[in-house]
C-alpha cells in the first residue's frame, strides 16, 4: 500500500495536507530514509512520521459568544452552537468557531494542525450542535488525536428523524466513503471505510422518532449518512434526506446534537465526562411533536 494510504488510515483526525506538509518537508521516513507518498510499504516496515515545526496562525481572533463547558491548561471544550463552522475553509468568513477561540484564549491554541485549524482535534457539521474539545498546547494535541484515532473516545449524539424505527435499537456498520458522482456527498459504498454507528430509541412521535447514537469511527457525515442509508433520515437534512424536507416545515436546520463526549484527559490521565444542553430549537421542536402525539 502507498505510504500516504498508510499514513491517512492511521491518523484519521491529521489532514490529508498536513501528512502532505510531512513528505515535502522529509519528515515521512521508511527504516530512517526519506520517501515520498507513492512509496510502497508492507507489513513489518518500520515508517515514521514527523510533522512540520508548527507556524503562528494566520487566523484573526474575532470577539463572539461562546459556551465554554470546561477550560483548563490544556484543553477547551465548547457546546458549540448549530451554523457555526468549526474552522475557516473555503468560502468561510470571520465568524467560525476557531476564530472565537483565539480571542478568548488570547491566541492560546495548538498550531500543531496547521496555520488555518489551530487547536482543532476533531470537527462537528455546520448545522449540528454540540460537545468538541480543542487543544490549547501541543501535548495536548498529538495524545488528543490519538485517543480519536484508536477509538477510545466515546461521542452520544441525539437525532430526531423521520419515521419510527420497528426495533427498539441496532448496529449500522455499512462502510462509507466519497459519493461517486457527487463529491461533496457521502454514501455507503462496498469499497468505503469501515464505519459503524450504534442507535436507540429514546422517544417516538407520530411519524418521528428521537434516537440515541453512538459513533464509534469518525467518518464524514456518518450518523447523517447511516440514519439515511435505512430510510430514518435526520429532521432538516436537505443532503441527505431524500426530498424529506416539506414534512417538517418547523425544522430549520439538520436536528442532530453532539450530547455526550467522554475521553481521558491529555496530561493529567483523568477521565472527563462532559454533558451539553439541548439547544432551544431542538428542545422546541421536541415539545410541538409531543403536543401533536398527544392531539
Amino acid at each position: 500500500m502507498r505510504a500516504d494510504k498508510v499514513l491517512a488510515h492511521h491518523f484519521e483526525d491529521v489532514s490529508r495536507g498536513q501528512i502532505q506538509l510531512a513528505f515535502d518537508d522529509g519528515g515521512v521516513l521508511l527504516w530512517g530514509e526519506p520517501i515520498n507518498k507513492k512509496h510502497k510499504v508492507s507489513t513489518g516496515d518500520c515508517l515514521s512520521i514527523r510533522f512540520p515545526s508548527p507556524k503562528d496562525s494566520t487566523v484573526r481572533a474575532v470577539e463572539m459568544p461562546l459556551e465554554i463547558v470546561h477550560e483548563d491548561d490544556d484543553i477547551i471544550v465548547v457546546n458549540k452552537a448549530s451554523g457555526q463552522v468549526v474552522h475557516p475553509g473555503s468560502g468561510t468568513g470571520e465568524d467560525t468557531l476557531v476564530h472565537a477561540l483565539l480571542f478568548h484564549t488570547n491566541g492560546g491554541l495548538s498550531t500543531a494542525a496547521g496555520s488555518l485549524r489551530p487547536g482543532v482535534v476533531h470537527r462537528l457539521d455546520k448545522e449540528t450542535s454540540g460537545l468538541i474539545v480543542f487543544a490549547k498546547t501541543d501535548p495536548a494535541f498529538f495524545r488528543l488525536t490519538q485517543q480519536f484515532a484508536e477509538r477510545s473516545v466515546k461521542k452520544e449524539y441525539l437525532a430526531l428523524v423521520h419515521g419510527v424505527p420497528l426495533v427498539k435499537s441496532g448496529s449500522l456498520i455499512d462502510p462509507i466513503g466519497r459519493h461517486p458522482t457527487v463529491r461533496v456527498k457521502m454514501a455507503v459504498l462496498d469499497r468505503g471505510k469501515p464505519a459503524r454507528t450504534d442507535w436507540a430509541l429514546e422517544e417516538r412521535f407520530d411519524n418521528y422518532a428521537l434516537l440515541r447514537c453512538w459513533i464509534f469511527t469518525g467518518r464524514t457525515h456518518q450518523i447523517r449518512v447511516h440514519l439515511s442509508h435505512i430510510h430514518h433520515p435526520i429532521v432538516g437534512d436537505t443532503t441527505y434526506g431524500h426530498g424529506a424536507k416539506g414534512d417538517a416545515p418547523f425544522a430549520r436546520r439538520v436536528l442532530l446534537h453532539a450530547d455526550r463526549l467522554v475521553f481521558t484527559h491529555p496530561v493529567t490521565g483523568v477521565e472527563m465526562k462532559f454533558h451539553a444542553k439541548m439547544p432551544d430549537d431542538f428542545k422546541d421542536t421536541l415539545q410541538y411533536l409531543r403536543g401533536k402525539s398527544q392531539q
